[in-house]
C-alpha cells in the first residue's frame, strides 16, 4: 500500500506544479507524505469547541512556539468544529508517514491512523482562517479529497489564487482511507492573511494547518524524478455515502 502511495504522490506532484504553473498563479504546491517542514508555526484546532455550524472561534498556536499566535476562525452556515465522523457529510483524514509530526500536544508527533482529534469541515459551505501575520507558506492535512474541493488566497479583499482538488491529486475521489488524504504544502509568491477552504458539496475536511512567513522550501518525494504523468491513472476507492 505505501508503495502505490508513494507511486501516486510522485505523479501527484508533476501534475500540481504543471497546472499551477499553467495558471500563472503565485501559488506552487506539494502534495506528499512528510509534513510540514520545520521553523512553520502550527495549528492542530484541539482548543476549539465542537461546533455546530456559523460564528466563529480563535485557535492558538498549538506546537509550544513563542509567541502565542492565534489564529480566527469562522465558520459558514454548516461549517463545523468535529471530531469522529458522520455518514454522508465529513470523514476523519487519515494521518501516514510524518504527517502528524510537531502536531501533537506542545509540539509532539501525532500518531499515524485515523485522526482522532478535532479537525474542520466546510460542509456545503466554507471556513475562513484569518492569520495571525502576512504568510507566503500555508500547509494542511487534506483529507479525502474531492474535485469540488477549494482553497482561496487572499492578501485582504485580493483573491491571489485557488487551490483546486485536482490539483492536490488526479485522482481526486474522495478516497476515505490513507491514499486519500495528503499533506499539502503550498508557497507564495505574494503574501497572504486570509485562507477560505469551501465546497459546493459535502465535504472538505482538514487539520494541521501550519504557517510561515517566508517561502520555505518543501522535499519532493524521493522518487519523484524517476516518475512520469503516465503514472495519473491510477483507480482509488470514491468517497462512500457522498
Amino acid at each position: 500500500m505505501q508503495n502505490k502511495k508513494n507511486i501516486l504522490l510522485a505523479g501527484v506532484a508533476l501534475f500540481a506544479l504543471g497546472l499551477a504553473t499553467a495558471n500563472a498563479m503565485p501559488l506552487s504546491i506539494i502534495s506528499s507524505v512528510g509534513g510540514a517542514p520545520t521553523g512553520t508555526v502550527k495549528f492542530n484546532f484541539n482548543d476549539l469547541a465542537n461546533s455546530g455550524g456559523g460564528g466563529s472561534q480563535v485557535a492558538t498556536r498549538s506546537d509550544g512556539g513563542s509567541p502565542a499566535y492565534q489564529m480566527t476562525v469562522q465558520f459558514g452556515s454548516n461549517a463545523r468544529a468535529v471530531t469522529g465522523a458522520q455518514s454522508g457529510q465529513y470523514a476523519r483524514p487519515v494521518l501516514s508517514g510524518s504527517n502528524g509530526v510537531g502536531f501533537g500536544p506542545g509540539g509532539t508527533n501525532q500518531p499515524g491512523g485515523v485522526d482522532t482529534t478535532r479537525y474542520l469541515t466546510t460542509g456545503t459551505s466554507s471556513v475562513t482562517m484569518l492569520l495571525p501575520f502576512q504568510a507566503q507558506y500555508f500547509g494542511l492535512l487534506w483529507g479525502s479529497v474531492d474535485t469540488y474541493n477549494y482553497l482561496d488566497f487572499y492578501n485582504g479583499a485580493t483573491l491571489l489564487g485557488t487551490i483546486t482538488g485536482s490539483m492536490v491529486t488526479p485522482a481526486a475521489t474522495g478516497d476515505q482511507g490513507v491514499n486519500g488524504t495528503y499533506y499539502v504544502n503550498i508557497n507564495s509568491t505574494q503574501a497572504f492573511n486570509k485562507v477560505v477552504a469551501r465546497s459546493t458539496q459535502f465535504a472538505f475536511e482538514f487539520d494541521n494547518v501550519a504557517l510561515g512567513q517566508r517561502r520555505i522550501g518543501v522535499p519532493e518525494p524521493a522518487s519523484l524524478a524517476l516518475m512520469g504523468l503516465g503514472l495519473l491513472g491510477a483507480g482509488f476507492a470514491r468517497r462512500r455515502a457522498r
